[in-house]
């Protein structure tokens, strides 16, 4: 092995590298070059580099035809290489930027699958000095310079860099990765071991280009002497439009010129917009009809004339009704109402007592009055979080109603281009304002209430960050004066009230957070369903069914048969669908020619549903010992988590953990692992029970990953049922975290346990004390039905998790 310097950092080549196939390209050391991989080998190789370290032999294909190729297809110079970014596209292919480092020579090929592995040896160049290399140097730079200026494909930024070089490899290098030459001769260049050497044969390349591209700058000269086709179809046209005007006709194209600018005139443009669609609107009368340029600037301008510059619906903040609309569209939810009426008030008083808008200021004291009163304005973002089916977009619907708005929403999942909420610029093929523009545009105002859902979902990919475009679109001190890059001029966002959806907030960018005022929506109780199902979707889906209000009798036992039974969800998405399926077999009852009104009541719900989907299974889950009940947050509510310990004779003591458990929940198992051995006796439990033994921790469901800082407790209630042969409560269930001492940590998502505990059965729930003013979010239906245990210590929690010694089952040691 040896090492080799590049970009101030020493990196060392192995004498042993994985050989990655090049068809049609030749990487040369020092460069840095763009590269896709589709081929199954060649995505092991990547992987297994970047495993290790990153270093792989970059050599070209002789035979191009070869699929796969084997030794003998390839050359034997390549290029050892870094690979300094990996990014894997949606088709399966890899896109990699890698670096050349040296110049090296295959030896023995050692493996041939699953990809090529090789011996190397490096080849550096033969480098001299003196006034022969000096010649050769600076006669290949100008050279070079010339072939950029006659070249419109080379960058003009390349004469720069080649001037600024002084090393005649690095200079050899760069010329040869940049003019345009076959695979053969590139791959002759990088072969070639002497630097003086690889100079004559770029300076006769350089030449011979060169000659042929004055030759063709001289034959289009003479030739532009002459008069096209084009030319003539364009004077012609002219001469027509010219007679039209004389006769009286008008040209088509005229009117619709005349249209666009009847359109921009009554659009009420600013006057920064409206400078530059009389700009363009100039451009597109002197422009042919032939012209590429003539369909960009007629789409720019429709554009124009079509975005709601003006137009405002919204009527003045009424909070009393805001309030009846609220209480209208949504069952409970009372804390977020108060949210939403406190924002609808605050509003109201600012529009009342500040205006609009801000006045024009000059400098001095009148400039800083109006950033006084900008800041003034500035009202937090408010973000709906919570799992699918609680109600978020609802909410927003229900706000632009009571504030007589029009309501847009774009979804903003899966969105990783930078392009989608600013915009193309005009001048790639099919570019188009983003997603927000567009979104005006179709809602015909420039106050909606506008939702961005699915906030939690944005990527990031190669064409830069959303979330920072999105930051300029919500941050109210910005987006005033919002410039989406095909349209070039700002378009004031200030009026639209911005709302955000998301699942969770873990996933959203911090910048955005900062930003945003979080409303949480936990999910709902079974009363507050059956309420919900009776005001709201029962009747939508009697008129999604072509059913008449009195035809269908479903009984309140029924809907909640179907809540506890059939749908163990968060919100009522669900929910609304087994209704939906109810009233479908009733509508064909009723077409088929029975009696109305047909009654659906509980004694039904197997013959319209099916058998019961969910089951209580606490009573029998636990039945020995080692098994304990925990509860989990899930991005779609909470859920109960059931956790199972066993233990086992063995030579060497070891500890399983199974069930695709997190680096977080690892931990717990082996912290409340130590506290057990190290405190056994105080726990009245025998201090050998886990020696000699291999501990064995599984949760079930084994394919759903899972993970978090609150799964402590029910590991080591679990592993002390275990070692005591006491099983725990069959209607206990427990959360928190423990540290090696035995105290009990607080942790999130109480309210969403607590319905999910709730919903599957559980009377008792075991909570950290420092978790008790969480419970106040918890419905009062709830917390009368459950029994809230609160705890300090690892003592306190085995204390009420394990069943009583008196009640131990003799079979549970089986």
């Amino acid at each position: 092995m040896a090492e080799v310097l590049t970009n101030s950092k020493s990196i060392t080549i192995p004498s042993v590298l994985s050989v990655l196939p090049l068809r049609d390209t030749v990487v040369f050391p020092m460069a840095v070059a763009p590269l896709v991989v589709g081929q199954e080998r060649s995505l092991l190789l990547v992987d297994n580099a970047m495993r290790t370290n990153r270093l792989i032999a970059l050599v070209s294909q002789k035979n191009t035809e070869a699929h796969p190729a084997g030794p003998d297809d390839l050359y034997r110079v390549g290029t050892a290489a870094i690979v300094h970014q990996l990014v894997r596209a949606p088709d399966g292919t890899m896109r990699l930027v890698v670096q050349g480092i040296e110049r090296i020579r295959l030896g023995e090929f050692l493996k041939v699958e699953p990809f090529l592995v090789a011996r190397t040896e490096q080849a550096p160049e033969v480098d001299v000095s003196g006034p022969e290399i000096e010649a050769l140097t600076r006669t290949t730079r100008e050279l070079f310079k010339r072939l950029v200026q006659l070249s419109a494909d080379l960058s003009d930024d390349l004469a720069g860099s080649v001037e600024g070089l002084q090393n005649a490899k690095e200079l050899a290098y760069l010329v040869g990765s940049s003019i345009p030459a076959p695979i053969a001769v590139r791959q002759e260049i990088l072969e070639i071991d002497s630097i003086p050497e690889k100079l004559r044969r770029l300076v006769s390349l350089i030449q011979h280009e060169l000659t042929v591209r004055e030759l063709e700058r001289k034959i289009t000269t003479e030739t532009r002497e002459e008069m096209t086709k084009e030319q003539r179809d364009y004077f012609l046209r002219e001469q027509m439009k010219t007679i039209q005007r004389v006769l009286g006709e008008e040209n088509p194209e005229q009117g619709e010129i005349k249209d666009l600018r009847q359109r921009i005139e009554g659009a009420g443009l600013p006057e920064e917009a409206r400078k530059e669609a009389d700009r363009e609107l100039s451009r597109l009368e002197r422009l042919p009809a032939s012209s590429p340029e003539h369909g960009i600037i007629r789409g720019y301008l429709d554009w124009l004339g079509s975005l709601p510059w003006r137009q405002s619906t919204g009527a003045p903040i009424d909070v009393g009704r805001a309030r009846a609309v609220l209480d209208e569209d949504h069952y409970d939810l009372e804390k977020i109402k108060e949210r939403i009426l406190e924002h609808l008030a605050v509003k109201k008083l600012k529009e009342e007592r500040l205006g609009p808008g801000p006045s024009a200021a000059g400098p001095g004291e009148g400039a800083t009055a109006l950033n006084i009163e900008e800041e003034a304005r500035q009202e937090p973002i408010l973000c709906f979080v919570g799992p699918p089916g609680v109600g978020k977009t609802s909410l927003g619907q229900s706000i632009a109603r009571a504030m007589g708005r029009k309501f847009t929403r774009i979804s903003l999942g899966g969105i990783h281009d930078e392009a989608e909420i600013r915009g193309h610029r005009r001048t790639y093929i099919g570019a188009m304002p983003g997603r927000i523009i567009q979104a005006l545009r179709r809602v015909e105002a420039s106050d909606p209430v506008f939702m961005l859902d699915e906030l939690d979902k944005l990527g990031v990919g190669f064409h830069g960050d959303p979330s920072a475009a999105l930051l300029e679109v919500l941050d109210p001190a910005q987006n005033r004066t919002f410039v989406d890059t095909y349209l070039g001029v700002p378009f004031d966002l200030s009026r639209i009230l911005f709302l955000c959806t998301a699942n969770t907030m873990d996933t959203i960018p911090l910048p955005l957070l900062d930003r945003m005022e979080i409303l949480s929506l936990s999910g709902y109780t079974e009363m507050e369903k059956l309420h919900i199902a009776r005001r709201f979707l029962v009747p939508k889906q009697l008129r999604a069914h072509g059913l008449r209000e009195g035809e269908v009798m479903i009984d309140d036992e029924l809907i909640l048969r179907i809540v506890r039974d059939y749908t163990r969800e968060a919100g009522v998405r669900n929910l609304e669908r087994e209704i939906a399926s109810v009233l479908r077999k009733a509508a064909r009852r009723i077409s088929e020619g029975a009696q109305t009104p047909v009654r659906v009541g509980v004694e039904q719900v197997v013959e319209y549903l099916g058998r019961p989907r969910f089951l209580n299974e606490m009573a029998e889950r636990i039945d020995r010992p080692g098994i304990v009940t925990g509860l989990a947050w899930t991005p779609t509510g909470g859920d109960v988590l059931f956790v199972e310990a066993t233990m086992m004779p063995a030579r060497e003591e070891r500890l399983i953990l199974t069930g695709m458990l997190g680096d977080v929940m690892r931990e717990s198992v082996q912290a409340a692992l130590s506290y057990l051995r190290s405190n056994a006796e105080r726990l009245g439990m025998d201090p050998k029970a886990f020696d000699g033994k291999t501990v064995h921790v599984h949760v079930p469901a084994g394919a759903v990953p899972k993970d978090g800082p609150s799964a402590g407790v029910t590991m080591l209630t679990a592993l002390a049922s275990l070692a005591s042969g006491r099983p725990a409560r069959n209607d206990t269930a427990m959360t928190g975290e423990i540290t090696l001492r035995g105290k009990v940590l607080p942790v999130g998502g109480i309210k969403e346990k607590v319905l999910a505990a709730y919903r599957a059965g559980v009377r008792t729930i075991i909570l950290p004390q420092r978790n008790e003013p969480a419970l106040e979010d918890v419905p009062e239906e709830v917390r009368k039905r459950l029994r809230f245990v609160l705890v300090d210590s690892a003592e306190e929690v085995l204390s009420e998790g394990l069943a009583p010694v008196t009640a131990l089952n003799p079979a549970a040691d089986h």
